[in-house]
């Protein structure tokens, strides 16, 4: 369907506009009296505000719904998910994944390739095409976001990659650059923020007051949502745990650190703590399939793995308190091989009851890490 208005505007709005419209996108479909009691806004300016929203074809009214269990049923007001575009992408150290998304985060296309160089200007060029590939399928797009390994620093056009060492970057200042690459109001983050905020917002912990997320494969990422706001730390590196100590007498990893979570946790260090073959090579696929045909090696480099993982999540829920522990990434195997060592872990290092810890494991998927950046898109529209 052909959306009506003009997908790539997006009006200035009032403050009290922008939680009207984030109340609908997060929570769904409701009714004037109930943002009104949740926002502390007035009926006359609750009326003001969705009839500018309704013109602008960001929401709808239609249907009735009985709300409460008393009175009589309340006209809903419905997101217009189809009205706004965004494109969505996650650079890898060779790879681009891009989506597009509507206002709801839904993916309606999407779309990979490999990078054909690392450098700034070329990697500019392969987002310049994909997006103009988009537009051509789906007409106006009104912002894209940029999902990517790193330090992310600054705010607005200055947002900078300070580092990302898979693809050689080193203070680029993105934003400003895709801008004027694409013509697009342009975010850009580190991938396992954006993954979170498409988790507080669109996915598992859509919501929630409080939540964690928690990946783990090439590298191990944290990201946090305390208080409703997801946690962008003062120097651009929030829920840093990669090197959080869980055995003292462990293993050594790559900057001298012994027995952190990196020296067990990571893709690396469980192919690491493999025999040695007679060629020298181990590969974490070697890991993945000796622990599949139950070799001991194998199976124990998992299971001290999952020890590790147990402990982090066990430390970031005694320092945060999440009602939910999201857990993603390429190697998830270190759960499906050792779930019962997760969970040890967590019993190490939890304070409190077990029953408290609601941890949630999410399939693997670039597309969504890609959906992430077009999130970042969305927010960054809708503070804009």
């Amino acid at each position: 369907m052909i959306p009506r208005g003009n997908p790539e505007s997006w009006p200035t709005m009032s403050a009290a506009s922008r939680a009207v419209l984030r109340e609908i996108i997060v929570h769904g479909a409701l009714p004037r009296a109930e943002l009104a009691a949740r926002l502390g806004l007035s009926k006359p300016s609750l009326t003001r505000i969705t009839r500018s929203l309704v013109e602008d074809d960001f929401l709808l009214e239609g249907g009735t719904e009985l709300r409460g269990g008393l009175g009589r049923p309340s006209e809903l007001l419905h997101l217009r998910a189809d009205s706004r575009r965004f494109v969505g992408l996650k650079l890898t150290g060779d790879h681009l994944y891009a989506v597009v998304s509507d206002l709801a985060a839904t993916i309606i296309d999407a779309h990979d390739e490999p990078l054909t160089d690392r450098s700034v200007a070329a990697v500019l060029h392969q987002i310049s095409e994909v997006v103009s590939g988009f537009q051509k399928g789906w007409g106006p797009l009104t912002g894209i976001g940029v999902a990517l390994a790193g330090t992310i620093q600054g705010t607005g056009r200055s947002r900078t990659v300070r580092e990302s060492a898979f693809l050689g970057w080193t203070d680029v200042p993105l934003v400003r650059l895709l801008e004027d690459a694409t013509g697009l109001p342009s975010s850009i983050d580190n991938d396992v923020q954006a993954l979170t905020a498409a988790e507080h917002w669109f996915g598992a912990g859509a919501g929630l007051q409080t939540l964690a997320v928690i990946t783990v494969g090439v590298g191990i990422g944290c990201g946090l949502v305390i208080n409703d706001e997801l946690v962008e730390g003062a120097h651009g590196t929030p829920g840093n745990i990669s090197h959080i100590i869980v055995n003292p007498g462990g293993p050594y990893c790559d900057r001298g650190h012994r027995g952190c979570a990196s020296s067990y946790l990571t893709n690396s260090a469980i192919a690491g703590a493999l025999p040695r073959d007679p060629s020298g090579e181990r590969t974490y696929e070697d890991a993945l399939q000796q622990a599949s045909a139950g070799r001991p090696a194998a199976l124990q480099a998992f299971a001290d793995a999952g020890f590790a993982l147990g402990c982090l999540i066990g430390t970031v829920s005694n320092l945060t308190d999440p009602a939910k522990v999201i857990l993603s990434g390429d190697g998830l195997a270190v759960y499906e091989f050792a779930e019962a060592d997760v969970w040890r872990g967590i019993r190490h290092t939890y304070e409190g009851a077990l029953g408290r810890i609601d941890l949630d494991v999410q399939p693997f998927d670039f597309g969504e890490w890609a959906r992430g950046g077009a999130v970042l898109a969305i927010r960054n529209a809708l503070s804009a």
